[in-house]
């Protein structure tokens, strides 16, 4: 019994709040169209539909609190540098527009929710302690003339007798029965008309479950790889470097001797090279797998880039917290390649390199003085082959990249990555 007094506690609290939630939904539908001819209308209609999300958390935590159902709140907005990237993230809100759409439905559900087993609650208080109160009621005259108490129904048929009122009782009893299964029902439909438009849809939980496996996957996969990369350096790479230096200590003592064979040692200094070249590359790959300057943050790698770069280059790194390890190692290269292609294509004279957290997420912006003409896929004024080889990495992470490339320059790409890849 406990279960139906709160239920319909919730019942009376929506009644209370549905008229406001359906006000708004309300000017939700109707101000978009109203105020399209303006671009700062639009912008406010956006955010008036994203409101719907408050909405919709105020309704779960009606229903995790009184209705004893927890329902998962839905993915945040995804976030979008451009004005009408913005705009058009605002306004297609999925979870706003349901939380809306919850507000509009609220109302009609409520008002009949809450007055119908009302009705069946009052009939039923009324019914069971009608032999108690009835005595104050006052006298009332039959057809005949005669005077009664009681409740009446039509002119002549009195409740003022004790099996006219055990019958009344056994009415109130089914009253409060029928209020009873009537509580239950109603907040049933506000409990299944949450569920269906206030948490994340199948689909949306499908994504995030999709999003978190490869998350996982590109965590697993930079662990691994730091591990082969380990494993290269303190392993494969200094016994490479021992047997290089037997080769060439070998070499010497032969030299020394009179009876050397001039092609043997020929052999053993193409052996000694041939080693030393295979270091090389195995240090080349060990460091395209991790680069060492990553070691002490992504800040002193990009300094490092920048000190490397025959072109001039300014870095400037805000960042509060040190990323993910593998959203670091994809910034690092992602910084590498683009500023590479400043080098090869732009003709800059110079670029800037700007990292900071926005919004959650990680930013780059690379930005040269060179001609421009940039094109992703395309091979262009700053490289575009290698811009569409960025992309798919950091797609790996659901990272964005942005090309603002004008003929004659300058060129701004622009790269978003999530602080975490899970």
């Amino acid at each position: 019994m406990g279960r139906t007094w709160r239920e319909y506690g919730y019942l009376f609290l929506a009644l209370l709040v549905a008229p406001f939630s359906f006000v708004y939904a309300v000017v939700a539908v109707v101000l978009p169209p109203a105020v399209a001819v303006t671009v700062v209308g639009l912008f406010v209609a956006g955010w008036v539909i994203v409101g719907g999300r408050v909405w919709a958390a105020l309704y779960r935590g009606m229903a995790r609190g009184m209705l004893g159902t927890s329902i998962a709140t839905p993915m945040p907005r995804r976030r979008r540098r451009g004005f009408w990237r913005r705009i058009g993230v605002l306004l297609g809100d999925a979870p706003g527009w349901r939380g809306v759409a919850f507000g509009a439905l609220s109302l009609p559900l409520a008002i009949v929710g809450f007055v119908v087993p009302t009705a069946f609650l009052a009939v039923a208080l009324g019914g069971t302690t009608h032999w108690f109160w009835y005595r104050w009621l006052p006298l009332q005259e039959a057809s005949d003339g005669s005077l009664h108490r009681g409740a009446s129904f039509g002119t002549d048929y009195f409740i003022d007798t004790p099996p006219r009122q055990w019958i009344l009782i056994a009415v109130g009893l089914l009253a409060f029965l029928a209020w009873h299964r009537l509580t239950l029902g109603f907040a049933h439909l506000f409990r299944l008309l949450s569920q269906s438009l206030l948490g994340p849809t199948g689909s949306s939980l499908r994504v995030a479950h999709l999003e978190q496996t490869r998350g996982t996957a590109v965590t697993d996969a930079d662990t691994r790889l730091r591990r082969i990369e380990r494993d290269l350096h303190d392993g494969t790479q200094a016994r490479l470097v021992a047997v290089a230096m037997q080769i060439g200590d070998a070499r010497d003592r032969l030299a020394h001797e009179p009876a050397a064979d001039p092609a043997t040692l020929g052999l053993l200094a193409e052996a000694h090279g041939a080693l030393k070249d295979t270091l090389t590359e195995l240090r080349e790959i060990a460091r395209g797998i991790h680069p060492p300057a990553l070691d002490n943050g992504l800040a002193v790698a990009l300094e490092t880039l920048a000190a490397r770069s025959p072109v001039p280059v300014t870095v400037d790194v805000d960042l509060p917290a040190r990323p993910a390890p593998e959203v670091e190692t994809i910034a690092y290269f992602a910084v590498a390649e683009l500023l590479a292609n400043v080098v090869r294509h732009s003709g800059a004279s110079g670029a800037y390199v700007r990292v900071e957290v926005g919004g959650g997420a990680l930013w780059l912006r690379v930005r040269d003085d060179g001609h421009g003409g940039a094109r992703l896929g395309l091979p262009g004024a700053s490289g575009g082959s290698g811009l569409a080889g960025l992309v798919d990495r950091v797609a790996t992470v659901d990272g964005e990249l942005d090309v603002d490339s004008p003929v004659g320059g300058p060129t701004v790409v622009t790269v978003h990555l999530p602080l975490s890849a899970r």
